[in-house]
């Protein structure tokens, strides 16, 4: 953080009420206060001295402290702006808004398009991922709250209001209308950096309760580096829940939030606790903090020695209130994530949406009230649904995302302890007795398996798991942004530095995508088969849109455009040969058909969104895209995969679309007006760059921003098929589809191919369903045929190795040396071996190009004395590498076939040394080999 200057903040006002600046004795920080504040007043330096007391003249809801904010700025000359979405669809160096600024990073802060009000107010709803585990503790961290914004954008040429003004309004706010005293306010200096912005801050501090963050931001961050921004903001953050509970004075910052809800939550937890008691914990959580698991045992020892209560005791009811916090807190979060159609998955926001679900998922599970969800959702959208009416619209969406999401989370628990199990062996087999964190964070990203239920498992086989306490941060923050950034990829390729100071070219495919050839005047020659022209036909590749073809003429010459890319405003045209330093004027004419084949194909994708959309529901985004020649792709959220009767009503109503023959209009619009005609959907495609937008609109239909060519009416697709749908990913559905030519020749394919399929199988089109079915039932039969001479053969070779058990006192021992045989698991094999007798030991090698080495050991065998574990640890040792386990079970194994016999005999002798016994003359391996 850079040193701030002692004179960054030495205000006219605060000279006026008699602030000074001192450096707080505990933690060392600089801050503004009254002369007999002798801390920066913030926990931990002072204690919480609002809880039961409250400084204000009157206590506020959230709702009423959102009104009183938004009144108070808007009679001093603030316009209130409605709250932008919470997730960031105009920007693509962030999934959440985080602070109210970033509904006006980076074009409004950077000066590339006017605010929507100058000064404004909002109260915007926002969410953070920093500290998820600390959600639910110490009675004041969120992950989803409103952050009220008073924010002021100062020209060269035009001051609105700066720091003295901005320390004025929040100072006056506290004291003349809430009536807290002047002397219970400390401003406290800090830097903030946010959202690709920075500058210095005031955080506001009022009986030990941290309220605002007052940033004067004034710089763009790049790298390490901090670039003075042309436009400095005023970017105030009041935290409403915040403020809220210090009017109230309530034992947390949850009850202030939820009140009723909250009520209910803890009744269903079954939370029995005084309010005295919750303040207590609430001020001890304070001073101790809750960023450890340290910290939390502290403030919990502290609060049960004040009480009275049992240490032991009194942790398990903590435990139970903040797993209540948590669910109130992530539920509200979960309700706003779904209403805006993020559908949870491993990618983004999704990725983001599901770690939140699962969360409270696992705490409404410990608590015994998952089936319990549901209601709670259902009554955070009639708590909140009045404010922000898309909770109310998505309800249906919101409950069904929910109830997918948890039946998944359900589905991952059972089947993921297999997965876990699975990896423990592996581990085991290579000698590593712990699963590193870098595989507790795979089997997060992969399975959704929280490392708690990793632990349950893998510690059956004798494989320890040990848990960052910042988990979870550690997940979010590697999916917290996406990979590129508003100013796109940080390489570039060679020939893109030669084009730095050429002119624009002029894009004659805007003016008008049906023209096909012009004539042009050669820029520059890069590299020897490449050219930059004044003008161009020629669409460069973007928007997953491939380039055109076609050719360039050079008098009496011809050349080949293979490719075309754009830089910046300059397109660079590939050929397939060099040219003449002697030609600078040219023909162009691009190749007509694959030109009217990506317009098809793009306009095409507008209509197939607008149509999955209204099937599938408001929860459907594009995802991804690619319009090629021959057929083309659309990836769109959605819960489940889509359906055969789903995807015909998809192409049904595109066909329609087709049919209706409805206009495509293009217009070049300010970026602000834009959004406040369109929305937000206009971002399907991701974030576009650009104080002006191009926008795509299929009259009554579907409206993006969109760089792409299209067709000038929806009936020149002609005819759209899909050609195929089905999950790319857990939540995202590839469409594959096709429009025109290719979509007829399609058809066409379909038509023949089903002829020679009916005259195969000697049957009609009509009745080829019934024949397929008939031979997808004889198949089926078979299988099962198959699996039941599976099932004997296991069973024979169990039955055949039990007799062949060798007994060593009360223990029988089998002993197996074995090659892989089809149809025979040799770890179900020795399990079945264990449960038939709970006096045998059973250790089977199985060796094919590794060798596998699998113990299983009944109750009584173990209490005998016999530690599987140990036998295989032993063994492996021999085959060149390792394994282990708990007594009763072990896997491992090395590469060393060679050397199986060798360790056969190690395991005989491992054994008897284990039961004290002798080995029988014939040998415990021989007389039990199979």
């Amino acid at each position: 953080m850079p040193e701030i200057n002692p004179e960054e903040f030495a205000l006219p006002y605060f000279r006026e009420i008699g602030f000074i600046r001192r450096k707080c004795p505990s933690c060392k920080s600089n801050y503004w206060a009254a002369p007999d504040q002798t801390t920066c007043g913030e926990v931990p330096c002072a204690p919480y001295s609002f809880i039961g007391n409250p400084p204000t003249k009157q206590s506020y809801s959230l709702a009423e402290m959102r009104i009183q904010f938004m009144d108070y700025f808007a009679e001093r000359g603030h316009t209130r702006i409605k709250p932008y979405p919470i997730v960031a669809r105009w920007r693509n160096d962030v999934y959440l808004v985080g602070a109210s600024i970033y509904d006006f990073q980076p074009y409004v802060t950077e000066g590339s398009m006017p605010p929507p009000a100058n000064p404004l107010v909002i109260s915007q709803p926002c969410i953070r991922f920093t500290d998820i585990e600390s959600v639910g503790a110490a009675g004041r961290h969120m992950s989803i709250f409103e952050m009220g914004g008073a924010h002021a954008f100062n020209y060269p040429n035009k001051e609105i209001y700066w720091k003295d003004q901005t320390v004025s309004y929040h100072h006056k706010l506290l004291t003349d209308v809430m009536g807290v005293p002047s002397e219970s306010i400390t401003y406290k200096e800090h830097f903030w950096s946010g959202g690709g912005n920075a500058g210095p801050d005031l955080e506001g501090i009022v009986s030990g309760l941290e309220i605002s963050t007052l940033v004067f931001m004034q710089y763009k961050v790049q790298g390490e580096e901090l670039m003075a921004l042309p436009i400095r903001t005023v970017d105030t953050g009041y935290g409403m829940e915040r403020w809220a509970w210090l009017s109230q004075g309530s034992p947390s910052g949850f009850h202030a939030v939820y009140g009723p809800l909250l009520t209910h939550v803890m009744e269903l937890a079954k939370v029995d606790l005084d309010e005295n008691t919750l303040s207590s914990l609430t001020r001890a959580a304070g001073i101790y903090g809750a960023g450890s698991r340290a910290a939390r045992e502290a403030y919990i020892e502290a609060t049960a020695l004040e009480t009275g209560r049992d240490k032991n005791a009194f942790r398990s009811i903590v435990q139970t209130i903040e797993a209540a916090f948590t669910i109130t807190d992530h539920t509200k979060a979960i309700s706003f994530l779904l209403a805006e159609g993020v559908v949870p998955s491993n990618v983004g926001e999704g990725y983001l949406t599901r770690l939140i679900i699962r969360r409270a998922a696992r705490f409404a599970r410990q608590l015994g009230i998952l089936q319990e969800l549901p209601g709670i959702i259902e009554g955070q959208i009639k708590m909140w649904g009045g404010e922000f009416h898309l909770l109310r619209e998505m309800r249906g969406e919101i409950l069904e995302g929910l109830q997918i999401e948890v039946e998944k989370y359900e589905e991952t628990i059972s089947k993921g302890s297999e997965a876990v199990l699975r990896l423990s062996k592996e581990l085991s087999s290579q000698g590593v007795r712990k699963i590193p964190t870098d595989q507790l964070v795979l089997l997060y990203d992969s399975q959704g398996l929280a490392p708690e239920i990793v632990q349950e498992s893998a510690e059956k086989v004798g494989v320890e798991v040990e848990i960052p306490e910042n988990f979870l941060t550690l997940v979010a923050e590697r999916h917290s942004k996406p990979t590129t950034s508003l100013e796109g990829p940080s390489s570039e390729p060679e020939w893109e530095a030669q084009l730095k100071d050429l002119p624009a070219t002029r894009a004659l495919y805007y003016d008008d995508a049906y023209q096909t050839s012009f004539r042009a005047k050669i820029v520059a020659r890069v590299a020897e088969n490449a050219v930059v022209l004044d003008q161009t036909c020629f669409y460069p590749e973007g928007g997953g849109q491939l380039s055109d073809h076609g050719e360039l003429r050079f008098a009496d010459r011809k050349v080949k455009v293979t490719n075309v890319q754009k830089a910046g405003n300059t397109i660079v045209h590939f050929l397939d040969q060099p040219i003449s330093q002697e030609n600078d004027l040219v023909e162009g004419e691009i190749d007509w058909q694959r030109r009217v084949n990506l317009m098809r194909h793009h306009t095409g994708t507008h209509a197939l969104i607008g149509a999955a959309r209204r099937v599938l529901g408001e929860h459907v985004w594009q995802a991804g895209a690619q319009k090629e020649v021959e057929s083309s792709r659309l990836d769109i959220t959605h819960y489940r995969e889509i359906t055969p009767k789903e995807r015909e009503r998809i192409e049904r109503l595109v066909n329609q679309v087709i049919l209706r023959d409805l206009p495509v209009q293009v217009a070049w619009m300010a970026r602000e007006k834009a959004e406040a005609k369109y929305g937000f959907r206009l971002y399907q495609g991701g974030a576009v760059p650009g104080s002006k937008i191009r926008v795509v609109r299929i009259q009554g239909w579907d409206a993006e921003a969109c760089g792409g060519t299209h067709c000038k009416r929806t009936g020149e697709l002609g005819v759209f098929k899909i050609e195929k749908a089905g999950k790319l990913q857990d939540g995202v559905e590839r469409i594959i589809f096709s429009a025109g030519e290719p979509a007829l020749r399609r058809i066409n394919q379909q038509s023949e191919a089903l002829a020679k399929a009916s005259e195969l199988l000697k049957t009609s089109p009509e009745k080829l369903p019934e024949s397929i079915k008939a031979i997808v039932a004889e198949r089926d039969s078979l299988e099962r045929e198959l699996e039941k001479v599976h099932a004997r053969t296991t069973e024979s070779h169990v039955k055949q190795l039990a007799k062949k058990a060798i007994a060593l006192g009360t223990v029988r021992v089998v002993l197996s040396k074995t090659a892989k045989r089809k149809g025979i698991d040799i770890v179900e094999v020795a399990n079945r071996l264990k449960e038939s007798d709970p006096n045998i030991i059973a250790v089977i090698f199985e060796v094919s190009e590794r060798v596998q080495v699998v113990a299983a050991a009944g109750d009584e065998a173990v209490k005998a004395g016999v530690d599987a574990g140990r036998i295989v640890s032993e063994a492996s040792k021999i085959l060149g590498g390792g394994g282990g386990g708990r007594p009763f079970f072990a896997t491992g194994g090395g590469s060393s076939k060679d050397k199986a016999d060798e360790a056969l005999k190690i395991a005989e002798q491992t054994i008897t040394k284990q039961l004290n016994t002798v080995v029988p003359a014939e040998g415990i391996s021989n007389a039990s080999q199979a």
